[in-house]
């Protein structure tokens, strides 16, 4: 009797999005240490923040979602959000993630940066965005046809893409429809008596019975793209203490003019969106005068040798693109429906550091931000603008909530299009993982295998940066020695 042999054993490369293709593009040497040689960074500060915020907030929902009460805002910090920071702080500790000394020595929002980021996002957003919460932390995976190496290899047929989606929001608000609604109503009588075209269209719209209760919800919100968008504006609707029923996410989407155009072509009853947390500034962006941000989605190396004003945006498009990817592999789930929209939340820009806030006020002066000079109000253009951060001390608490919070998120419209041209940069990412493998595999060394080439705030802070082979080197540095190892 003749036995079969087993098969040999077949393994599919996984990549996921922020820990290996958005850390390969950081740095390749750098992610080669780190990530494939298991050697952390000795003061993961970035690292343990970014796992800190995401967490808090997490938790955060999950008391405000099993209260029976759903707990009103704002929250006090020592009595309901301080528990839940200690419950992370020692989670992550776990894991070999230890708060940095300044969190350790400060006590409480007002002298701890990262604490007071903690209070600020549940106590801002977290009004508007847990009643929009179906699920958390969720886990998705998809299949993609492994790409070849310049000489045609291959380690396996296809690899696997994953990734953890921090919020996924299903929009079907039947629950704070009539609170948004009731809220609307008001502001609505006050424009159809000037406009009767609005209170045509909305009779129409109420009337229609096939429309979700999240259409119908936008629809309300949706006066404001009539010809009285300027005296709407004006009015105390962008005020957020004086409309704190107002859910401020539907608005920001009611007022993006691309977002209600995908919306309409959709048949479907009920969408999705896509929410992440960034523990970072909103980084610099190409401004619509000086790119057309519809084409300017993605970034690789060829593109940056065409232009390299693109370099700027490198962070911003890397962030548009995981977003997209995100909503290929949603797709790919069996419970999924249409993602028709992603949201990001730069958290830090809540209460934004001395750093972040030169950074802030030099995107504007120099044009390299989706929020310009002329759509911010006067007075906090004037007091960033005259701020003498040698001097004085930092204003983010004199800045107003509507600056910050219009900084805090972005909205990232899901086109086909993009969608496939992300995947493609994310094939042409994993090429360059995997080619660098096979080079080491085939006895090239590591520091020939995995190209070290990163910001200059990167390799300040990385712990390879004696021995790296990086070419760009400052004035200082040419006359010394290079450190070799052995």
């Amino acid at each position: 009797m003749k036995l079969s042999t087993r098969s040999k054993e077949y393994i599919i490369p996984e990549y996921s999005l922020t820990g290996d293709l958005l850390s390969f593009l950081t740095c390749n040497l750098q992610y080669r240490y780190q990530n494939k040689g298991n050697l952390p960074p000795s003061m993961p500060i970035q690292l343990w923040f970014g796992e800190f915020i995401h967490g808090v907030m997490e938790e955060a929902y999950l008391k405000w979602n099993n209260s029976s009460d759903k707990k009103t805002f704002p929250w006090d910090w020592e009595e309901e959000i301080k528990p839940i920071e200690d419950i992370i702080t020692k989670r992550l500790k776990v894991k070999g993630l230890n708060p940095p000394n300044d969190y350790v020595n400060n006590y409480g929002p007002k002298e701890n940066m990262y604490s007071a980021r903690v209070d600020r996002s549940i106590n801002i957003w977290g009004p508007h965005l847990f009643p929009l919460i179906e699920d958390a932390e969720v886990l998705i995976k998809g299949i993609r046809n492994m790409p070849l190496d310049e000489d045609g290899n291959a380690r396996s047929e296809y690899y696997s893409i994953n990734g953890v989606i921090d919020v996924l929001s299903s929009l079907k608000l039947d629950e704070i429809s009539s609170i948004i609604n009731d809220k609307n109503n008001d502001v609505e009588n006050e424009l159809d008596s000037s406009n009767d075209e609005i209170k045509s269209s909305d009779n129409e719209i109420s009337n229609n019975s096939k429309r979700n209760s999240f259409q119908q919800t936008l629809d309300s919100f949706l006066v404001v793209s009539s010809d009285d968008i300027d005296d709407f504006k004006n009015s105390n609707i962008d005020d957020t203490s004086s409309n704190k029923d107002v859910n401020k996410i539907l608005e920001y989407l009611a007022n993006d003019k691309e977002f209600n155009d995908i919306l309409k072509r959709f048949p479907d009853e009920e969408y999705e969106i896509i929410i992440d947390y960034k523990g970072m500034r909103r980084p610099c962006a190409p401004n619509k005068k000086d790119l057309d941000k519809n084409n300017i989605h993605l970034l690789n190396d060829d593109s940056i040798n065409e232009n390299s004003s693109l370099e700027d945006y490198k962070t911003w498009i890397q962030h548009e693109w995981q977003i997209l990817t995100y909503a290929w592999l949603r797709s790919m789930q069996e419970d999924a429906k249409p993602v028709i929209c992603g949201i990001i939340f730069y958290l830090n820009e809540l209460v934004p550091s001395t750093g972040d806030l030169v950074a802030i006020r030099e995107d504007l002066r120099n044009n390299k931000s989706d929020i310009p000079i002329d759509s911010i109000s006067k007075e906090d253009w004037t007091l960033l603008n005259q701020w003498n951060e040698k001097e004085d001390l930092p204003i983010h608490r004199d800045l107003s909530d509507k600056f910050k919070m219009d900084r805090s998120i972005r909205i990232v419209n899901i086109k086909e299009d993009l969608i496939e041209d992300s995947l493609l940069e994310f094939d042409e990412v994993v090429n360059k993982i995997e080619s660098s493998m096979i080079k080491e595999l085939n006895g090239s060394s590591i520091k020939d295998a995995w190209r070290a080439d990163a910001e200059l705030r990167t390799c300040t802070a990385c712990d390879f940066r004696t021995f790296c082979n990086k070419k760009k080197k400052s004035d200082d540095d040419k006359s010394k020695v290079p450190f070799t190892i052995p």
